[in-house]
This record gives structure tokens, C-alpha cells and sequence, in this order.
């Protein structure tokens, strides 16, 4: 295999200005004046809380449309049976941004929050509260794997690069210029990496659309010319398969650190509020040059291109079909255009879940929960650690990547089952305890497990109304539903917490179960008659704040740390 010496020149010149804009970007802001209490660690996480409304937007907008976004929705617009009425996370993602905006993001901000597990830890404590841990990483980091995999399979296909050497590289770069300027050097490069994303798509599309061998996208929407209209068709009996997926990303969108990271780096909780909708709006703006592109992909008669047949349906290329069109129907200088829009949406995508992952490890897990006497120092250590390590496990996970893409699916499913409800019960519902928390976390994933996930090949040991066995599933037949209950498995974990937290407050309240079972330590017994006055004063002031809600506890560090702890920023 030859290797295209003008695209690796163009990749190699990519990188390093991405890279160099990375370490500007660390420059800039290390001699920032500091004013606040934020510690060196939580200044990594979200900057001085000093993002402005434009490089917010900028930055909001370029995590959310990463390489799993614009390759994923050109596959399927392209791809028969789906089309562009089952391509839902262009919509659904844009309105979990908006919903975002409009009820947790200015909620969040005001509360002065450093990662999104805080509320959790506060309301529920340390141990219960680092259990949303699991699927917020899982999310982070096989969000991380898919996308640097689909990074690999575009530079391959356009420059006949090895796929192990881009990702490895990708990694490093992302890793470094994150290592170097937290935050800030992530926001700034993805500032420009919104920018190749959006001429280097818009730039390719004409090039794309005016090829010969493409047939009007005007005709093939709605006519049979060489596949299916790409516009699609929903069938009576998936519906429900509808309705229940564009809850998962509407509603599921909303509780990742990635988005709570920028909402909580915003200048002023109204700022966090505008460009998390604003961001909404954007993010729809770039998913057109894909899905006219997945368009594209069905108006083609690859006869009449280099690639020839069988086209990539029959080879099973589908999820190529992005970088495939940039190289045959475009030419070279061009293509170089279009891969490094979809270089750069790898990235902004990849080293915000890195950090992501990093800042609720760090501050969430090894110092809210090991260690809550370690220094400032310690956590900054700690925290360069965690990226290196996220970002190798991340890379590492991309040489399974048949099975990436499933387990992404899956721990997005979890997200949506286990954390938005939990996310909501924290912040909006008066009187969930870690009972409710835990009981529902349970039940929530064994409904959402045992309704099985085709892309892992987990057979449901629930099987929910319309249930059917498919024997034309491409990795073997497989019972699969066709009722929604991912969300039925949320809204019962939702109920579930709700009606165990206050049956247990009625139950230890009233005395129908006694203080030494209390093992989770959510209530305090009411003082016996024989203790003193400054017993019974120190137990009711602790049952009070274990009861009161996080609407009360506005600016609540959730680790206690006190401004003797605090070390101040350099500079």
C-alpha cells in the first residue's frame, strides 16, 4: 500500500498547528491574574470560570459534533432500512442541548459545581454519589475509543495511512497540548478545529454534488435510481423503536461531563444558559454537509468512480462512506479539505471526554473518596495521570473496535437509564436519600440490561411487548425489541428512587426501623430524652442538612474543603 505524500505532508501540518494553537492556548492563561478560590487541579477542570459567550459556544458546539457526528450521521442517511428520517442525532442532540440550557445548565453554574458528579456526592455522599462514576466513564471513554477508531478508518481510506500509526499519533497530540493547558487549551483548539470542520465540509460538498457520477439528491430522496430514497420510511411496527430513541438522545445528551464541563467553565450562569441553546442551534447548522453527503453516497454510481463495484453497502464499508465520497468524487487538494474537518472533530471530541474522565476521577473518586486529605499538588499530579491513562485506554480500546461502537451504544443507553434520572432527582426533587439512589441504579440497569443490546450480541432475558427473534442480523439471529423501554427502564428508575427514599424517611422517621440500620447513614435517630443539650443540638442540625435538598445548599462544596485547604493558583 502507497502512502499519499501530499496528504500526510497536509495531516502533519494539521496536527502541529492544532498542537501549537494548544500551547498558545497554555501560554496565555498560565500568568492569567487569578481571583477566586479555585485550586491549580479545579483550574484544569474548568478553567478560572472565565470562558467567555463566544469561545463557549465555539467549544460547546465543536465537543458535541465530533468524528462519531459527522461520519455517523453521513452512514445514516446512507445506509437502506434507515435514512434520514431514522438519522435522529442531529435533532436529538440539538434539542439535549437546548433542554440543557433551559433547565440544568444555569442551575448547575449557580451552585458553582466543579465536575457534574458533585451534586450527586453532596446529596448522597461520597461512596453512593461515586457510583454514577461507572457510566459517566464508560460513556467518556468508549465515546473516546469510537471516535479515534473512525479517525483511523477516514486517514486510511483517503491517504492509505496505517490506521494504528494516525490513532496513536491523534492520541498523542490530544493527550500533550491537554497535559499541557487543561481547559483552556482544550477550548481554544477547538476553536479552530470548529473552523476546519465547517470550511473543510462545506468546502467538499460541491465538488461532491457536481460529480458526474451523481445522480440529483433532489430524485433519489423520494425515487428508486441505484438504492432506496435516502429519505427513509418509519414502519407502523417501529415506531415506538422511534419515539424511544430520540428520547435516549434528547433526554441522554444532557448528563455527560463533557457538556457540564463548558456549562460550568461559563463567566456567569446566565452565559452558561445562552450557550448551551445557542450551541443547540449550531450543532444542527454542521450536520448538513453530512447528511447531504450520506445523500450523495445513495445518488452515486460508484461504476463510474475509481472505487468501482461492489459499491460500499455491498462491501460493508457503510460507515466510511464520508471519507469514501471525499475521495473519489472530490479531488485530492480537496479531500485533504474534508479529512481535516474530520480529523479535527476527532479530536475536539477526544480530548474533551480525556479531560472529562480525568476531572471526575480526580476529583470525585481518588480525593472524594480515597483520599479527601491530599493536596493541591497531589491532585494536579493525579489529574496528568488520569489523562495519559484515559487517553492510552481510549486508543487502546480502538484495536476492538468492532465491538467500541457497541459498548458505546450501550453505556449511552446506561446514561440515560441510570444518571438522567438520578441527575434530576438531585437537583429538582425534594427528599431522595442514598436509598432510593442505590435501589434505583439497581433496578434501572437490570431493566435496561435485561432488555439485551444486538451490537454486543447480549441476548435479552427480558423480553418486553413485540419482542421478536431476527435471524437477518448481521452478527447472528437475536431477539430484538421493538417496545421503548430504555425509556420505560428511566422513567422506572426515576419512580423507583422517588418511592424507596420516602418510604425509608417514613420508616426510620417514625421509628418503624431502628438507627442501627441505618447502614447508608441517610438518617440521624431523634435524640434520647437522657443525652445533653449539645448532643441533641449537634444530631438535629446533622439530620437537617442530611435531609435538606440541593436547592438549599447553593455553593456546597461537596468535599468540604475549606479556604484554609485552598492553595492559590500560580500567578
Amino acid at each position: 500500500m502507497s502512502v499519499d505524500i501530499g496528504g500526510l505532508v497536509a495531516i502533519i501540518l494539521f496536527y502541529l498547528a492544532i498542537l501549537l494553537v494548544g500551547i498558545w492556548a497554555a501560554w496565555k492563561n498560565k500568568n492569567k491574574p487569578h481571583h477566586g478560590e479555585l485550586l491549580r487541579n479545579e483550574v484544569i477542570m474548568i478553567g478560572r470560570r472565565d470562558i467567555g459567550l463566544l469561545l463557549g459556544i465555539f467549544t460547546m458546539t465543536a465537543t458535541w459534533v465530533g468524528g462519531a457526528y459527522i461520519n455517523g450521521t453521513a452512514e445514516a442517511v446512507y445506509v437502506v432500512g434507515l435514512g434520514f428520517i431514522w438519522t435522529q442525532a442531529p435533532i436529538g442532540y440539538a434539542v439535549s442541548l437546548i433542554i440543557g440550557g433551559l433547565f440544568f445548565a444555569k442551575t448547575m453554574r449557580s451552585r458553582r459545581y466543579v465536575t457534574m458528579l458533585d451534586p450527586f456526592q453532596e446529596t448522597y455522599g461520597g461512596g453512593i454519589g461515586s457510583l454514577m462514576f461507572i457510566p459517566a466513564v464508560m460513556g467518556e471513554l468508549f465515546w473516546s475509543a469510537a471516535v479515534l477508531s473512525a479517525l483511523g478508518s477516514s486517514l486510511s481510506v483517503i491517504f492509505e495511512i496505517n490506521v494504528e500509526l494516525a490513532i496513536i499519533i491523534s492520541t498523542v497530540i490530544a493527550v500533550g497540548y491537554t497535559l499541557i493547558g487543561g481547559l483552556y487549551s482544550v477550548v481554544y483548539t477547538d476553536m479552530a478545529q470548529l473552523f476546519c470542520i465547517f470550511v473543510g465540509l462545506y468546502i467538499s460538498l460541491p465538488f461532491a454534488v457536481l460529480n458526474p457520477a451523481v445522480t440529483s439528491i433532489t430524485i433519489t430522496a423520494t425515487k428508486y435510481v441505484y438504492r432506496e430514497p435516502w429519505i427513509g420510511t418509519i414502519s407502523p411496527g417501529n415506531a415506538w423503536i422511534w419515539v424511544d430513541n430520540y428520547f435516549l438522545m434528547t433526554l441522554g445528551g444532557i448528563p455527560w461531563q463533557a457538556y457540564f464541563q463548558r456549562v460550568l467553565s461559563a463567566s456567569t450562569a446566565t452565559q452558561a444558559q445562552i450557550l448551551s441553546i445557542v450551541a443547540g442551534f449550531s450543532t444542527l447548522i454542521l450536520a448538513i454537509p453530512s447528511v447531504i453527503i450520506g445523500a450523495i453516497g445513495v445518488s452515486t454510481d460508484w461504476n463510474q468512480t475509481e472505487y468501482g463495484l461492489p459499491d460500499p453497502m455491498d462491501r460493508n464499508e457503510t460507515q466510511m462512506i464520508l471519507p469514501l465520497i471525499l475521495r473519489y468524487l472530490c479531488p485530492s487538494y480537496i479531500a485533504f479539505f474534508g479529512l481535516g474537518a474530520v480529523s479535527a472533530a476527532v479530536m475536539s471530541s477526544a480530548d474533551s471526554s480525556i479531560l472529562s474522565a480525568s476531572s471526575m476521577f480526580t476529583r470525585n473518586i481518588y480525593h472524594g473518596v480515597f483520599r479527601r486529605e491530599a493536596t493541591d499538588n497531589e491532585l494536579v499530579w493525579i489529574m496528568r495521570a488520569a489523562v495519559v491513562i484515559f487517553g492510552l485506554l481510549a486508543a487502546g480500546m480502538t484495536w476492538m473496535s468492532n465491538s467500541v461502537y457497541g459498548l458505546w451504544y450501550l453505556s449511552s443507553d446506561l446514561i440515560f437509564v441510570l444518571l438522567f434520572p438520578q441527575l434530576l432527582s438531585v437537583l429538582y426533587l425534594k427528599g431522595t436519600n442514598a436509598y432510593g439512589c442505590i435501589t434505583s441504579y439497581i433496578f434501572g440497569l437490570f431493566l435496561r440490561v435485561g432488555g439485551g443490546e444486538p451490537y454486543l450480541r447480549l441476548q435479552p432475558f427480558i423480553c418486553y411487548a413485540g419482542c421478536y427473534l431476527d435471524i437477518t442480523f448481521p452478527t447472528g439471529p437475536i431477539y430484538l425489541q421493538k417496545f421503548p423501554f430504555k425509556t420505560v427502564s428511566m422513567l422506572a428508575s426515576l419512580m423507583m428512587n422517588l418511592f424507596v427514599s420516602h418510604l425509608t424517611k417514613y420508616l426510620f422517621n417514625r421509628g418503624m426501623f431502628p438507627p442501627r440500620l441505618d447502614i447508608l447513614k441517610g438518617f440521624v435517630s431523634q435524640p434520647q430524652k437522657e443525652k445533653s443539650n449539645k448532643v441533641a443540638a449537634e444530631t438535629k442540625d446533622s439530620t437537617d442538612a442530611v435531609e435538606q435538598t440541593p436547592t438549599d445548599k447553593e455553593g456546597v462544596d461537596p468535599l468540604n474543603t475549606t479556604s484554609e485547604d485552598k492553595e492559590p493558583v500560580d500567578g
